[in-house]
């Protein structure tokens, strides 16, 4: 008799890791944190049960289209102007490729109704389907997720168990305001990287009030506002931050594009960056290395997220058992030269 193959959920078990991260490594998934000591004892676990990646042996259920659907959220400006997008894109792409699926990419433009992601699912031109950016308030998603069509969030609905792939946006958003008040600021804003229908924008809230509570600091609503995924919202927003009194002394950014446009509107008043007013964004877009100065930010990992959601999908349209509902990926503050922060080459773990 032959003898069973192993699983990625056999070495997951023996190791005392999840699944997802067994295929992090066993992929060699890059821009994915894991320690050098879970990789190698990951590693030492495959070889000892003589494991070896064989995605042909994928049993596919007969009438699949062999399709997800990869739905992109987003605001106003055009899609391919977002920076986030292609490392997402390209992740979900590889990863369904390895197991015989094809992703369909399909933007959501704000004006748009939700109803044309829910009409693609139930067509069944789709078997499965990745959502980046829910909104709290999308009732349809609700009700595809009880009619039992697969799908996974590139960000969280509390409250429902739909299986997600995402980062801590509140620790990641703390850890980058700590890292503000570590230098001495305490009247921070915050310019949000959406409005707060959407959960990732409300958490990243969430953890710059965290951050001010722990450090005794009490909210200042006027030093709230909010971005709308683009540059242009990140400028309007910065020019009411910069006309309150007392000037905030920082600011925290919660999305690189948005930070583009406060950079501006500091520049145009002529503010010196971080001498006059520091800012932290959260991404880590490739832009954010080459603008001057170069911003300090909290790096996400963008193909990781891609990949996960959509082999977490591909195992959930085939049946694979799955344990995990909430899968978090580890992001990194990025310390560069617009927090004023000393010029060490070091990131710290967010």
């Amino acid at each position: 008799m032959t003898k069973p193959r192993p699983t990625q959920h056999q070495i997951a078990e023996e190791a005392g890791v999840s699944r997802t991260t067994v295929s992090l490594v066993l992929n060699d998934v890059p821009d994915v944190r894991v320690s050098p000591e879970t990789r190698q004892r990951i590693l030492k676990v495959a070889r000892r049960l003589n494991y070896y990646p064989n995605a042909t042996a994928r049993r596919l259920a007969s009438g699949k289209t062999r399709t997800i659907g990869l739905v992109w959220h987003r605001g106003p400006n055009p899609t391919y102007r977002d920076a986030f997008l292609p490392g997402l894109l390209q992740g979900a792409t590889r990863a369904a490729h390895k197991y015989g699926y094809h992703v369909l990419f399909r933007p959501i433009e704000p004006d748009e109704p939700d109803s044309n992601y829910v009409e693609l699912a139930r067509s069944h031109h789709i078997d499965g389907l990745i959502l980046s950016g829910p909104r709290s308030d999308d009732q349809q998603l609700l009700e595809l997720h009880e009619e039992r069509f697969p799908i996974v969030l590139h960000g969280q609905m509390p409250g429902t168990d739909i299986l997600s792939v995402d980062i801590d946006n509140v620790y990641g958003a703390k850890t980058a305001v700590n890292h503000l008040l570590s230098l001495g600021h305490k009247d921070i804003g915050i310019i949000t990287n959406a409005p707060l229908v959407y959960t990732a924008s409300q958490q990243r809230l969430d953890g710059y009030y965290q951050a001010l509570e722990e450090a005794g600091i009490s909210k200042n609503k006027d030093l709230v506002q909010e971005g709308n995924f683009d540059g242009e919202s990140g400028q309007a927003a910065m020019e009411k931050l910069l006309s309150c009194k007392p000037n905030p002394t920082a600011v925290f950014v919660a999305s690189d594009m948005v930070a583009m446009g406060a950079l501006k509107a500091m520049r145009d008043h002529e503010l010196r960056i971080p001498k006059d007013i520091a800012i932290v964004g959260f991404d880590d877009i490739s832009a954010a290395r080459f603008v001057t100065p170069a911003l300090t930010t909290v790096r996400v990992p963008t193909f990781g997220l891609g990949w996960s959601a959509a082999e977490i999908l591909i195992r959930l349209i085939e049946q694979d058992p799955i344990v995990q509902t909430n899968t978090l990926l580890e992001t990194e503050l990025v310390i560069r030269e617009s927090c004023g922060a000393p010029l060490v080459r070091q990131v710290e773990h967010a």
